[in-house]
């Protein structure tokens, strides 16, 4: 069973390496991927929180910071050793034949680390902020998404790595965001107050 789920990973991972390679996805994903990229995202949400909301602002910069520290902690220095897979383009066996993008790096494969940070982060957003804005749902899970997928196509991970990854990373987000709820400086928020 093991096997067949190994082999069903390896032939995904390969649709989306080789089958959906095109110059688009090529000169794309390595950027989406790419954690210097977003920057200025997260500037601006930075700014937007605390011109915004003020003391709240401070707190929800200050508990996705903890849950991105947390998802990351978790996923590259506990989770990674754990599980000792080794990425797809450095897996001896198949490495000659993965479009590799990007360095491949030393690191381990699973659960991929921007796949749980990024998710983490969209459940947080979505959680607090869903009751106020809707579209937040779609925007952040595309954005997850985006990060993840381009994980895949540049060689350096497995869809299951990012699929084990989304999950872990949106179980953390809830929890923490759920956690902030909580405090007595939101109890109003969710009535858009």
């Amino acid at each position: 069973m093991l096997e067949q789920l190994n082999q069903l990973d390896q032939n995904i991972f390969f649709f989306i390496n080789h089958g959906l390679s095109n110059t688009y996805f090529d000169w794309l994903m390595p950027l989406l991927r790419n954690r210097y990229f977003w920057t200025p995202l997260y500037l601006f949400m930075a700014i937007f929180f605390v011109r915004n909301f003020g003391r709240k602002g401070w707190l929800i910069l200050i508990f996705m910071g903890m849950t991105f520290g947390f998802t990351d902690y978790l996923s590259s220095r506990i989770l990674k050793p754990a599980f000792d897979r080794v990425r797809p383009c450095n897996n001896p066996l198949i490495k000659a034949d993965v479009n590799n993008l990007i360095p491949c790096g030393t690191g381990l494969s699973l659960p991929s680390s921007h796949a749980a940070n990024h998710f983490a982060l969209a459940f947080f957003l979505i959680t607090i902020f869903y009751t106020r804005w809707k579209p937040i749902l779609l925007t952040t899970i595309l954005w997850a998404f985006s990060i993840s997928f381009a994980q895949v196509y540049v060689g350096v991970h497995y869809p299951f790595d990012v699929t084990f990854g989304a999950i872990i990373g949106g179980l953390i987000g809830y929890i923490f965001s759920t956690i902030l709820l909580h405090l007595q400086a939101f109890k109003e928020w969710k009535s858009g107050n």
